[in-house]
């Protein structure tokens, strides 16, 4: 009897043990290497916020007494919630517009989309730097329309950065968005305006609620890549506009106050941890990332 008849043949409880051994099997190596490559030093890093200078919460206690971490903290989830806000909205659109169009069309829109995701993040920042400057295209062509008289301050603020940031985070809004959009009864928006109502109200009271899966996966994971940037905000905002990220590099690097800096990004990660957990509680996170559900 060869082995895969012996298999078909054993009771339904006993080929469920084997094939639950045989899943183990190919999962715990990978288990064992995301415990050695990611959680340990993750670990590592919270043990250090609470061990250096001194063993305690010092470092913790920071947050309540320094203005300036405060401010940190603020600037990010501010400027994090603003590009979720144009970058969800943005790809709201060319994900409808997608949705629609002809078979020739939706291809030039999807590769538009799929473009920015092979252009390096740092030549990104540098060519709006170029575009927004005080002497860039941007401030040229509305000073030779007549419309300024003196340059607008494009860059060096939380306008540059905010820019910069939602032209890199709007494919990520796009693909979500198009894949809630997909899974849509188009009978449903027909059924709709056959009982009379019009596009908008076919559209608010059918197509958007349906879409609201997509929507929520896109603003969590416009979100939360938006709160690790490090590079546009270091060069649109030109030391001005600080987010975690960047301030955690000048602790570790310049200022070698390992304990504050690996406390600030301590900080960024349980955020991140209690947003999902938060989330979790409203809509199934599983299925919102194409995820299985009972």
């Amino acid at each position: 009897m060869t082995a895969r008849a012996a298999f078909d043949s054993a009771p339904p409880a006993v080929a469920r043990r084997r094939t639950s051994a045989s899943a183990w099997g190919l999962v715990l190596p990978l288990m064992a290497a995301l415990l050695l490559l990611y959680l340990l030093p993750l670990a590592n890093i919270l043990w250090i916020s609470v061990n250096d200078p001194a063993p305690g919460l010092g470092n913790y206690q920071r947050l309540v007494n320094s203005d300036a971490m405060q401010r940190v903290l603020w600037t990010t989830f501010r400027v994090a919630a603003w590009t979720t806000v144009c970058a969800v909205v943005l790809g709201y659109l060319v994900a409808y517009v997608m949705l629609h169009a002809s078979p020739r069309h939706r291809v030039w829109i999807t590769a538009f989309v799929l473009v920015p995701f092979w252009v390096s993040v740092l030549v990104r920042a540098f060519a709006w730097l170029t575009l927004l400057r005080s002497e860039g295209l941007v401030n040229g062509a509305l000073a030779g329309l007549g419309l300024i008289t003196e340059p607008l301050p494009l860059v060096r603020n939380e306008f540059g950065v905010l820019v910069g940031m939602v032209h890199y985070m709007v494919p990520y809004a796009v693909l979500p968005l198009y894949a809630g959009m997909k899974g849509i009864d188009p009978a449903l928006g027909a059924a709709s305006r056959s009982l009379g109502a019009g596009p908008l109200r076919t559209f608010a009271k059918v197509f958007l609620p349906l879409s609201l899966p997509g929507i929520f996966a896109a603003s969590l994971l416009v979100f939360v890549l938006s709160l690790g940037f490090l590079v546009t905000p270091a060069i649109l905002g030109g030391g001005k506009v600080v987010m975690i990220a960047e301030y955690v590099r000048l602790q570790i690097f310049q200022t070698v106050r390992w304990g504050v800096g690996t406390m600030m990004a301590s900080v960024l990660l349980l955020s991140v941890l209690a947003l999902i957990a938060l989330l979790s509680r409203v809509v199934d996170v599983r299925r919102l990332f194409g995820g299985g559900g009972a």
